[in-house]
């Protein structure tokens, strides 16, 4: 059984749902959405959510993050489940099993993002490299967020951009909207200064999440790279700065090279690298941060190759209050409820109250 399924036009077997889900051509024409259509019992159909059996959350999943109560720990992450209601289209799909959705990376204006192929299967996960593509801030505060069921879940805005004076702009935007919380993508490139990622310099990165705090009064959450040489460092400057929670971590930058053509196989030449092949870089990476995080009352959504229950409590006792599941909806798309059963079943065995109590509890050697 493959860890991550090829994402193309091949149809997979999805373990443990009983039925085949087909990404329609995905790299090519959906830029980091799921497709309308899908593939159930080889018959093409759009989800329905179970009217009146949308699953009701143990109160022992609960956690509270910024301020915010979190039906569970779960958070789907920016890029993997559209602007939030793509997912809901899957029969047995509910935003009532997770805690927070993030919203699709949003820049100021609309992107078309990159040319194809935007995502392919490696080792134990994947590459992406969409290239942000998205309608715009002002199309998805004005025609998306409307749309959504805020008494389901919590949604977060993800925001990009290629100059501070474009985070302030989108920040601003989704202040004066009901979204829940704004995560801030420092990878991005800053064009001003060349092309480095604002994320990958700590001064850099300080700026930009003041840039933000400045606009803005709700939960601010700071995306990390992993890709820079002292992440730990970084972290505290952005607490200087402003910000309220970290996700910790975004993609690791990789590639995969065609040997008979001898060039990349992604258009972008390289792209973003997720799936468990990166869960020890990020549980890591969790715990560094934490250690800066923990004497400032600052949490942190761990994320990075989560595909299990299991997966999920080592981010926990890590030191993440939640916990971010992206990648693995390729695989399963019903992920989620498996992931709080096991959740459940593990605070049963242990003797627990809430699962918050996991956070922070690793114990060196």
């Amino acid at each position: 059984m493959q860890l991550c399924p090829t994402v193309g036009a091949k149809a997979y077997n999805v373990a443990g749902v009983g039925w085949n889900l087909r990404l329609v051509e995905y790299d090519m024409k959906h830029g980091g959405n799921i497709p309308q259509r899908t593939v159930v019992n080889g018959e093409t159909t759009i989800g329905q959510k179970k009217d009146g059996k949308l699953s009701n959350q143990n109160e022992r999943l609960a956690v509270e993050f910024c301020g915010m109560k979190f039906a569970t720990p779960q958070v789907l992450l920016s890029g993997c489940v559209g602007f939030g209601e793509e997912y809901t289209r899957v029969e047995g799909f509910s935003n009532r099993d997770v805690g927070a959705v993030c919203l699709k990376g949003t820049t100021g204006t609309a992107r078309l993002g990159n040319a194809p192929h935007r995502v392919i299967e490696t080792p134990s996960g994947m590459i992406n490299a969409i290239g942000l593509q998205n309608p715009g801030a002002p199309y998805v505060v004005n025609e998306i967020l409307p749309t959504l069921d805020f008494e389901e879940t919590r949604f977060i805005a993800n925001v990009s951009g290629s100059t501070i004076e474009e985070y302030i702009e989108v920040t601003r935007l989704f202040d004066d909207s009901p979204i829940d919380a704004i995560e801030i993508n420092i990878s991005c490139p800053n064009v001003k200064e060349g092309g480095v990622a604002f994320g990958n310099d700590p001064e850099m990165s300080a700026r930009v999440v003041a840039a933000c705090r400045a606009v803005t009064k709700k939960p601010l959450i700071t995306k990390l790279s992993p890709n820079q040489t002292d992440i730990a460092g970084n972290a505290k400057r952005c607490i200087e700065a402003g910000t309220d929670a970290f996700a910790v971590i975004n993609t690791l930058m990789g590639m995969a090279i065609d040997i008979e053509q001898r060039t990349p196989i992604i258009g972008n030449n390289q792209g973003g690298l997720s799936g468990p092949a990166i869960k020890p870089v990020a549980l890591l990476k969790t715990h560094q941060v934490y250690q800066v995080c923990k004497g400032h009352n600052i949490p942190i959504i761990g994320q990075g190759g989560i595909m299990t229950a299991e997966d999920a409590i080592e981010f926990m006792i890590a030191g993440a209050a939640a916990v971010g599941v992206g990648t693995a909806l390729f695989y399963d798309p019903l992920v989620c409820p498996k992931i709080n059963a096991g959740l459940v079943e593990y605070m049963e065995r242990h003797g627990m109250s809430n699962i918050s109590q996991l956070v922070g509890t690793l114990q060196l050697n």
